[in-house]
C-alpha cells in the first residue's frame, strides 16, 4: 500500500514556510525523510499523523484521504514522535495494557496476548514489571514503539528516533526498525545520514521545506562514482581550498583536516577519487551539486 502525498505546503502563523509543494511517493518499507534540524521533517510527520493541518495538498494512504479522513487514518497509524513522555512510576507492562484497552481491545485475555507479543517484539519481556521511569533511553523507544504497533498498524512513522541513544541501543533499535519495515511502510525521519543508510530502501532529502532529492540510497551513491574527491590538508589551508574548489564535507583526522569535494574531474595534484557513501549524496544535495545536475538532465 502506497502513501501518495502531493502538493503538501504548510505556512505558520510567525510567517515561517514550513513546507512548499512536498510530493513524494512512499512504498512499503523503510523510507527516510532526511534533513537538518529545521527543515520541515517534523511538520510533514505531523501533518501525516493527522495531528496538523497543511494549507494545500493531498494525502492518500492506498483509499484513505489522510487529510479528510482522520479517524481513518488512526485506525491504522502508528507515530513515535520526537518527544513523547511517559509515566515513571508505571511498568510497562500496565501502561502498555492501558494503551491497548484505549486502542479498542477490550477483552482481557486478547488484550494480555497482544500486550506480551509487543513486548517480545521489542525485546521488553524481561523488564516488563520494571517502572518506565528506571528505563534507558532506547528501553524508552522501544517501549514507544510497542505502543505505536497496537492495532497493527499499516503505517508507522518515527520521528528522529536515534537522537541521544548510546551505540549499543542505537543498533538495537535501528534493527527493530529494520524487522517492522518488512510489514508496513515506516517513515524514519532524520537528520542522522548513517540511520537512512543501515535501513532505507528509499529516500528523500528535505531542506527549508523542499525536497531536494527522492532517490534509492544505493542508486544515489552509485551516481556519485567518479565526482567526489577528497585530500588532507593543513587545517589553515581549509580556507583556500573552501575558495578554489566545491567543498561538501571536512573532518579531523589525526590533528589534520580531511576535505571532500563534488568535482567531474580531480581538481589538482593531491587529490584522489573517494568512494563514495551517503554522506557524500547528503552534503552534495544540500550545497546544490546534485539538484543543479539533476534538472539539467531533466531539461536535456
Amino acid at each position: 500500500m502506497e502513501l501518495q502525498i502531493r502538493g503538501i505546503s504548510k505556512a505558520y502563523p510567525n510567517g515561517v514556510q514550513a513546507l512548499r509543494d512536498v510530493t513524494l511517493t512512499i512504498p512499503a518499507g523503510m523510507y527516510g525523510l532526511l534533513g537538518p534540524n529545521g527543515a520541515g521533517k517534523s511538520t510533514l510527520m505531523r501533518i501525516l499523523a493527522t495531528l496538523q493541518e497543511p494549507d494545500a495538498g493531498t494525502i492518500r494512504l492506498g483509499d484513505i484521504d489522510v487529510v479528510h479522513e482522520k479517524d481513518r487514518l488512526r485506525q491504522t497509524l502508528g507515530y513515535l514522535p520526537q518527544e513523547f513522555g511517559v509515566y515513571p512510576k508505571v511498568s510497562a507492562e500496565e501502561l502498555l495494557d492501558h494503551f491497548a484497552l484505549l486502542k479498542g481491545i477490550a477483552r482481557k485475555g486478547e488484550r494480555k496476548d497482544v500486550v506480551e507479543a509487543l513486548l517480545r517484539q521489542t525485546n521488553l519481556w524481561e523488564v516488563r514489571r520494571q517502572k518506565l521511569g528506571g528505563y534507558s533511553g532506547g528501553m524508552r523507544q522501544r517501549f514507544g514503539v510497542a505502543v505505536a504497533l497496537l492495532g497493527n498498524p499499516r503505517l508507522l512513522i518515527v520521528d528522529e528516533p536515534t537522537a541521544g541513544l548510546d551505540p549499543a541501543e542505537r543498533v538495537r533499535f535501528l534493527n527493530l526498525l529494520g524487522e517492522l519495515g518488512e510489514n508496513s511502510a515506516v517513515i524514519l525521519s532524520t537528520h542522522i545520514v548513517e540511520d537512512v543508510s543501515e535501513l532505507c530502501t528509499r529516500m528523500a532529502i528535505i531542506d527549508r521545506g523542499e525536497i531536494l532529492l527522492e532517490a534509492e540510497p544505493l542508486g544515489a551513491i552509485e551516481r556519485m562514482r567518479g565526482h567526489i574527491w577528497r585530500t588532507v590538508i593543513d587545517k589553515r589551508a581549509l580556507a583556500e581550498v573552501e575558495r578554489a574548489h566545491a567543498v561538501i564535507s571536512t573532518r579531523m583526522l589525526a590533528g589534520r583536516t580531511r576535505v571532500h569535494v563534488h568535482a567531474d574531474t580531480a581538481p589538482g595534484p593531491g587529490w584522489e577519487p573517494a568512494e563514495p557513501d551517503l554522506e557524500d549524496v547528503y552534503f552534495s544535495t544540500m550545497a546544490g551539486h546534485i539538484g543543479r545536475r539533476a534538472r539539467a538532465e531533466a531539461g536535456a
